[in-house]
């Protein structure tokens, strides 16, 4: 398990997902990131930092956006 910076790109109220990019990676996007429900969509707004923990480092679909923070 590790835990990563991202910056939020886009986020999916209806099925809570959203796309991140992270700290450090310019042109690589994740899409269909699991928000956790206890984040309120009025804080995922484009451009907010993100904490992001990665259950499996090469499973990107195991990924959870934990935190939004500034």
């Amino acid at each position: 398990m590790s835990l990563s910076r991202a910056i939020l790109k886009g986020f999916d109220s209806g099925s809570y997902k959203a796309t991140v990019q992270l700290a450090g990676s310019h042109k690589v996007y994740l899409e269909g990131v699991t928000v956790a429900r206890n984040l309120s969509a009025a804080e995922m707004v484009t451009g907010r930092k993100v904490a992001v923990v990665f259950f499996d480092a090469y499973n990107a679909k195991e990924a959870v956006v934990i935190a939004v923070y500034t």
